[in-house]
């Protein structure tokens, strides 16, 4: 009994730490968001940008992975257009032991690379873009993610 109410007590506090009032963008918290697509050729291929409270960045690097990632400022009007996409983030991907949803890129669909950082706390995940293979609680952000990284490249 004491361990399942433990691990309901670690539940609640994990949920209540990660619920949607927290998250957010300051001067340490920064959310990175990006597409990918192995089979394919040109400059839209591997698009990853860096969102903070006041900027966006672009990736210069454009590494597939997303393990190496050099960015540099964007205009102040491409942040205008992005600067909400937080406000989509589920907070419920916090809860998930996975950090790949579906299976990014396999069936030349490409992938989605997220990644938030709260208080120097970096967390990553890779989702299919295929709908039909991830939780439906990702849908309407990966939409927006998609649709951002159209703003900024129009």
């Amino acid at each position: 009994m004491k361990k399942v109410l433990a691990v309901i007590i670690i539940a609640l506090c994990l949920f209540v730490s990660c619920s949607n009032d927290e998250i957010g963008l300051t001067d340490t918290n920064y959310l990175v968001f990006g597409h990918f697509y192995g089979e394919c050729v040109g400059e839209g291929c591997v698009e990853t940008y860096k969102l903070t409270k006041t900027k966006l960045f672009e990736d210069t690097i454009d590494d597939y992975s997303g393990k190496e990632l050099n960015f540099i400022e964007l205009e102040h009007r491409k942040f205008e257009q992005v600067k909400d996409l937080i406000d989509f983030f589920p907070s419920q991907l916090f809860l998930e032991k996975g950090r790949i949803f579906g299976c990014p890129d396999c069936a030349d669909g490409g992938g989605l690379f997220i990644q938030y950082s709260q208080n120097g706390n970096v967390k990553s995940w890779r989702i299919e873009q295929n709908k039909d293979n991830v939780p439906s609680y990702l849908h309407e952000f990966m939409d927006q993610v998609n649709e951002k990284i159209r703003l900024i490249n129009n």
